[in-house]
């Protein structure tokens, strides 16, 4: 997955700019930009602060707040130099987006404090298309941004959101509270959903997006630099898993999967995740796996010790466990160093009867 959001930025402002600079001659001051309290012209405004306040992010590498800067447009600038200056914000970022490597994280507030650069690139390009759909709706125009386009937006920064078959920018407006789809309730509050990222000593554990967990399920990289002989098939299961979920609509990133990248070179060498959300007693269900060539290091131990210890400080998770073939003696001996135990009786019986799992199984749990 190469596709970092460099082209797709520039896309989505060449789509806006096609509109607006032929709705320029329209008075946009006073007038109300769709749903929304400001004016088209201040809409227009926003749209460049956006880009320019993204790019800002990753060209600086902002960890803690945003850059404290913003744009302010000439005095007598008409609404076509509003035009240009989005159409440059936008160059601007898809230059910074094109140009940060993979490692780098920079703030967002939501809903992890931090976004890489495709995570940015994302929402930039939501900011876009869903403003230029306001100023239109203000201006009785009519507007509709390529399909491909939103749906690269809905699979990375709205995992939370089942896309509707062959609709995804009805999707998208309907997730931002602009539209209606059948059978749906209409959404009133809605924030976009970046990626979780859990740090540890050697390794970061990146949450996996619906996109790049439909490419590793397609046999391809996910967007990830893997170690010779990665990924596992386990992992590539796993991006199954939650591909499915997304298509579902019940995927919920924070119970996803996690690729685990070493923070020296930036290479993947594994996955962890769990099997779902926790059921109604607080129980999830983990599982990781390693590319052969990174085992025998450490790595399984560490990420599994670091994800148990983020999600049991969680009010909703009481316990976490994992079932373990009983010939696998590695696995067992990572377990351990992790914290967990040997199941109670009552947690065996209870996941073997939900999953209907072979006796050759065995559980162990870590409680909070």
């Amino acid at each position: 997955m190469t596709d970092t959001g460099g082209d797709r930025i520039e896309e989505a402002v060449a789509s806006c700019a096609t509109l607006l600079r032929a709705a320029a001659g329209h008075d946009w001051d006073g007038v109300r930009a769709g749903r929304l309290e400001w004016d088209c012209r201040r809409t227009a405004e926003h749209i460049a602060s956006d880009l320019i306040a993204y790019a800002g992010q990753l060209a600086g590498r902002a960890t803690t707040a945003y850059v404290p800067f913003e744009i302010t447009m000439e005095d007598g600038a008409d609404n076509a130099g509003v035009v240009d200056v989005i159409e440059t914000t936008g160059a601007l970022l898809a230059a910074a987006v094109r140009t940060t490597p993979r490692e780098v994280r920079a703030f967002h507030p939501y809903p992890f404090r931090s976004a890489n650069r495709e995570g940015f690139a994302a929402m930039g390009i939501a900011e876009v298309l869903l403003h230029t759909y306001d100023i239109a709706e203000g201006l009785g125009l009519p507007y509709e941004p390529p399909a491909e386009l939103c749906a690269w937006v809905l699979t990375r920064i709205f995992p939370h959101v089942r896309p509707e078959p062959g609709a995804p920018w009805d999707t998208l407006l309907w997730a931002t509270g602009r539209g209606d789809l059948p059978a749906r309730e209409p959404v009133t509050e809605w924030r976009w959903n970046n990626n979780l990222v859990i740090g540890t000593e050697r390794l970061t554990l990146q949450g996996v997006t619906p996109a790049a967990a439909a490419e590793l399920r397609e046999g391809g990289t996910g967007g990830f630099e893997w170690i010779e002989g990665g990924p596992f098939h386990g992992t590539r299961d796993a991006a199954g898993m939650v591909a499915s979920s997304y298509e579902k609509g019940v995927h919920r990133p924070e119970w996803g999967m996690f690729v685990l990248v070493r923070r020296e070179d930036g290479r993947a060498v594994g996955a962890i995740g769990f099997h779902g959300v926790p059921d109604d007693e607080g129980r999830a269900e983990v599982g990781y796996d390693l590319a052969e060539n990174a085992r025998g290091r450490g790595y399984a131990t560490e990420a599994l010790r670091a994800l148990a210890e983020t999600t049991l400080a969680r009010d909703d998770v009481k316990l976490l466990f994992a079932a373990i073939e009983q010939d696998n003696a590695p696995s067992q001996r990572v377990i351990a160093r992790a914290g967990f135990t040997r199941a109670s009786e009552e947690v065996e019986r209870a996941a073997h009867e939900l999953h209907d799992w072979e006796t050759s199984l065995r559980l162990y749990s870590r409680e909070a």
